[in-house]
Parts: C-alpha cells; sequence; structure tokens
C-alpha cells in the first residue's frame, strides 16, 4: 500500500466517522424537543425524527445527491441521479460522501419539526419533510456545496467581480441551520399558535416542556455530535493541513459553545432575577450553530466572540418572536437555527483572520456573505410560504382542536410514550 493509499483510506475512515457522529445528532434532536414540548405528544415527536431520516435518506440517495452536485455546478440546479452514483468524480468513496452528505439532509429537515411541534397533522408532516429533502434544501446546496455560483471563486465568477470573495460556509451554519430556522419560522407562523399559549389580553403564557432532563441529554448529545458536523466537514484527515485544520475546528466550535451557554446564562441572570437552564440549552446550540460557517476561518478569540454574541441575542430574540410577534416556537428553533445562523454566517465576514472586516481586508467578504445568507434565506421563505401555506389551504395543517388538547399520541398514532 502506498502513501497515497493510505492517506486516502484514513480520509474515507475519518468522513464515516463524522457521519456517524453527525447522525447521532439525531436522537439529539429528537431528546431535545420531547423534553421541551409536553408528554402527550412525546411519541409523535419522536416519530418526526425517524421520518426525517427514513424518508430523507431515500430521497436523498435516489434524486436529492444528483440535484446537490449534479451537472457543472453553473446552474441552478443539478440533473436527478435517479440512484445512479455513477456522475461523482471526487476523490472519496462516492458511497461515503453520500451518507455524510444524507445526515447533513436530514439535520436541516429536523430543524423545521421542533416549532411545528405539538399541532401538526402527521402526514402533513410526511408531505412538507419529503420536499425539504428532495428540493429545498438540494437547491441552495447546489448553489453552495455543489459547486455552484455562490461558492464560485474563479476569476470572472459574478461573486468575484461583485464582492471580491465567495461567499463561505464551512459547515452550515446558512445552508443548513438558517434554511432550516427560516422554514421553522414559517411553519410556526402557518399553523399558529397552540392553544391556550395567548390570552385574550395577547400575553404570552408559558407552556413548559415536561422533561428538562430529557432535553438536556439531547443538548449534550447534539453538542457532542457536532464535533463531526464542523471538524467532519474538513472531509480529511491525513496530511499536517488537514491534521491542524481538524484541531482548530475542533477547538473553536467547544469554545463558541460554551461562550454561548455562558452568555445566555448571566444574560438571564441578570434579565429574569435567576439563571434559565432551558435558555442555556438554547445558549450552547446557539453558540455551535453561530460557529459552524466560519469555524475555520475565525480564530479561539473569534470563536468566544461569536458564542458570546449568539448567547446574548437568542434570550432577546426568543421573547420578541414570542411576545412582540406572536409567534408560537416550543423550541426556540426559529431563532438558535435562524437568528443565530444567520448571525454566524454574517460575523464570520467580519472575523475571518486571513479575510475578515475586522482585520483590515475590507468590506469584499462581509459583502458576499451578507449577499450569499440573503440569497439562501430568500429561497427557504418563498418556499416555506409555498409549501406551508398552499398546504394549509388545500389540507389543512393542523389537528383537531379536541386532538391537540387531549395529545396527539393517541389520537395520530394509537400510543403513547409514557403508559
Amino acid at each position: 500500500m502506498t502513501v497515497q493509499d493510505l492517506g486516502l483510506s484514513l480520509d474515507t475512515v475519518w468522513m464515516l466517522l463524522a457521519a456517524m457522529l453527525v447522525f447521532f445528532m439525531q436522537p439529539g434532536f429528537a431528546l431535545c424537543e420531547a423534553g421541551f414540548t409536553r408528554s402527550k405528544n412525546t411519541a409523535n415527536i419522536l416519530f418526526k425524527n425517524f421520518v426525517d431520516f427514513m424518508f430523507g435518506s431515500l430521497l436523498f440517495w435516489f434524486i436529492g445527491f444528483g440535484f446537490m452536485f449534479g451537472s457543472n455546478g453553473e446552474g441552478f440546479i443539478g440533473m436527478p441521479n435517479f440512484g445512479d452514483l455513477s456522475f461523482y468524480s471526487g476523490d472519496l468513496p462516492v458511497e461515503g460522501f453520500l451518507i455524510f452528505e444524507t445526515v447533513f439532509c436530514a439535520t436541516s429537515a429536523t430543524i423545521v419539526s421542533g416549532a411545528m411541534a405539538e399541532r401538526t397533522k402527521f402526514d402533513m408532516y410526511v408531505i412538507y419533510s419529503i420536499f425539504i429533502s428532495l428540493i429545498i434544501y438540494p437547491v441552495e446546496g447546489h448553489w453552495t456545496w455543489g459547486g455552484g455560483w455562490l461558492c464560485n471563486g474563479e476569476e470572472g465568477s459574478f461573486m468575484m467581480n461583485t464582492f471580491g470573495a465567495a461567499f463561505h460556509d464551512f459547515a452550515g451554519s446558512a445552508i443548513v441551520h438558517s434554511v432550516g430556522g427560516v422554514l421553522a419560522f414559517v411553519g410556526a407562523i402557518a399553523l399558529g399558535p397552540r392553544l391556550g399559549k395567548y390570552g385574550k389580553d395577547g400575553k404570552s403564557r408559558a407552556i413548559p416542556g415536561h422533561n428538562l432532563l430529557t432535553a438536556a441529554l439531547g443538548v449534550f448529545i447534539l453538542w457532542f455530535g457536532w464535533f463531526g458536523f464542523n471538524p467532519g466537514s474538513q472531509l480529511a484527515a491525513s496530511g499536517e493541513v488537514n491534521r491542524v485544520a481538524i484541531s482548530h475546528v475542533f477547538l473553536t466550535t467547544n469554545l463558541a459553545a460554551v461562550a454561548g451557554g455562558t452568555a445566555t446564562m448571566f444574560t438571564t441572570w441578570i434579565k429574569y432575577g435567576k439563571p434559565s437552564l432551558s435558555l442555556t440549552l438554547n445558549g450552547v446550540l446557539a453558540g455551535l450553530v453561530g460557529i459552524t460557517a466560519g469555524c475555520d476561518l475565525v480564530s479561539p478569540l473569534g470563536a468566544v466572540i461569536i458564542g458570546l454574541v449568539c448567547g446574548i441575542v437568542l434570550v432577546y430574540s426568543i421573547e420578541f418572536i414570542d411576545c412582540k410577534l406572536h409567534v408560537d416556537d416550543p423550541v426556540g428553533a426559529s431563532t438558535v437555527h435562524g437568528v443565530c445562523g444567520i448571525l454566524g454566517t454574517l460575523m464570520t465576514g467580519m472575523l475571518a483572520i486571513d479575510s475578515g472586516l475586522f482585520y483590515g481586508h475590507g468590506w469584499g467578504f462581509l459583502g458576499a456573505q451578507t449577499f450569499g445568507v440573503l440569497c439562501i434565506d430568500a429561497w427557504a421563505l418563498v418556499m416555506g410560504i409555498v409549501i406551508f401555506f398552499g398546504m394549509k389551504k388545500i389540507a389543512g395543517l393542523r389537528v383537531d382542536k379536541r386532538i391537540e388538547e387531549e395529545g396527539l399520541d393517541i389520537y395520530e398514532h394509537g400510543e403513547s410514550c409514557f403508559n
């Protein structure tokens, strides 16, 4: 075996190990969402997380992978592959690369379920999960990770001519998380708030989740899985450059997470008089989401700054969406993934060591980041409006009042998580 073969084998193993870690985020999402909501809907929430991965895996393998990585990356969307993987010409085994990208696709779909929890018809959930895995994620993924126009850094390309820089999202603050957050926000608006969430006076009423232990365990699992999500996006472990890159991303990822949690803890302590565990759990996730775009480009100090900003903004954004906009998001997905995904993408344009605004490199890279996240989220917003409000008009998104009051588990699935 040559040194080159050994290096390729090591890179393949690393990619598959990272894919396992990202897959492990699926139970993390399930536990987090279940803990933040009421026990009468737990089976429904767990089932939805299985649906995301089951349908997402099949559809992404059969069509979505071609939509995302097919053609030469210059158009709006690639060509569907219909299960044929021979079009892919990368160095790593196509089967491994497919499963790595599949777990990312499933993550984007799963984000939406938390914001629409406790009142969505199961069959309607299946339909919009299919749309996310089949069209919404692969199309904007083609623009970016598929070699498309947003990430094209070649001389003469649109991005280079306009901004002098290409859009950069290393592991998905915008591509995965902000898309999921925007769709979650639109879905929650289309559904309307849960029964009893807002009184006649318009004031928001807390509907506590049934198990913070479950939610906390879910966040720990997500945190652990993020060490595959971000460092794994290097897609290589051999060679000095890759070893340093992976180590750097591990460090920046963890620093942003702890900074986000710390910032939220002290913000809630000062604002409400007591530190909030539930919000601090989301603060950790906010830091992780924020650092995902630029974890390879920012310094450790930059990672801490991103985490602190996301952790503070989280508290005020959740309150604003809930109390001012009256959008009922049971798990805060619109803020954690949407707002913080956008923030992290923009702050990469400011804090990137080699090209950021704060390091004296001008406005070009920040302009590219701003334009890129606007295009990606505008796509998600338009598609979300068409799909959610279209389904609401045609078949109805929401369960009947009696089902919502007594719980979705029995009425939608004929079984309860807790007997």
